[in-house]
């Protein structure tokens, strides 16, 4: 079965205590450092709430897949635009796509016109 890209995983490779930080970090794709500190911040403020949520998921969390580990950054950079903004994403690809077909229509209609030139010089090389 095919991990999803898109969900939240708890980042064992990098965790300090069970990856919640590191998989919020890999979500985001924040620094971890930043992550920690923030959650180190917020723990003096609101210990109890804090704590128990940071527990619970790390409960409920799956841990990431093996098969993510290996992405490409090119990979990585995708996936995190899709989790970001899924309909920009899907935007941006059909945007791609219509103007590649754009392009290769004007190949085509050059090629197959009627210009003596290009003809003669596909003659030439005959």
């Amino acid at each position: 079965m095919s991990a999803s890209r898109t969900s939240f995983y708890l980042d064992k490779r990098n965790a300090k205590v069970s990856g919640v930080c590191a998989g919020v970090a890999d979500y985001f794709d924040i620094d971890v450092l930043w992550v920690r500190l923030g959650f180190v911040m917020t723990m003096f403020f609101l210990f109890p709430p804090i704590f128990f949520a940071y527990w619970i998921v790390a409960w409920t969390a799956s841990p990431k897949p093996y098969s993510l580990y290996e992405e490409t950054p090119d990979e990585r950079e995708f996936w995190k635009k899709v989790r970001v903004a899924p309909q920009r994403t899907i935007r941006d690809t059909r945007s791609s796509f219509r103007e590649t077909e754009r392009r290769l229509r004007d190949i085509e209609a050059y090629v197959t016109s009627s210009n003596s030139r290009l003809a003669n010089e596909i003659d030439q090389l005959r």
